[in-house]
């Protein structure tokens, strides 16, 4: 594992300084990113591999008017920890589309970050499968999500 010293881009926003990154996953960073959406949402990588990533987000800025949060951010975090996990199983010159996702929600959170544990169920040569588990400050589970996908040549746009 390696430490995202020379991650560009997006990523030197939403990769924590002292995470934890597989050579796959720092490649994939200087060549793609995180994304925008998951600095909007002030997302923060933590770890990052094919078979296991944590990230983890505010609650604060995510949040339904009723003032907890966003059952879409839940899956937001999710997606974005199942499909770069996804993403650098792919490697170069593939790329990783999510086919499929669902989300459980177990409890809400009003205040503190939401940390997302994910986890790989299925690797393999045109589809995984990861699972997502989202916990509070104190360890509860919040939401589990799975995320399923489709591995294929990239294609220039």
């Amino acid at each position: 594992m390696s430490t995202p010293s020379a991650v560009p881009n997006d990523a030197e926003r939403t990769v924590s300084s002292d995470a934890s990154l597989s050579d796959a996953a720092v490649e994939l960073f200087r060549r793609r990113g995180v994304g925008a959406l998951a600095e909007k949402m002030g997302i923060v990588i933590d770890e990052m591999s094919a078979e296991r990533a944590v990230g983890r987000m505010p609650v604060d800025g995510n949040t339904q008017p009723v003032g907890i949060l966003h059952g879409g951010a839940h899956v937001v975090l999710a997606e974005t920890l199942g499909s770069v996990a996804a993403n650098v199983h792919a490697g170069a010159g593939r790329v990783a589309m999510g086919i499929e996702l669902n989300a459980s929600h177990s409890r809400s959170a009003a205040t503190g970050w939401v940390t997302g544990t994910c986890t790989a169920i299925h690797l393999g040569s045109t589809l995984t499968t990861h699972q997502v588990v989202m916990t509070d400050d104190r360890g509860r589970l919040l939401s589990t999500v799975r995320i399923t996908n489709f591995l294929t040549d990239a294609r220039d746009r």
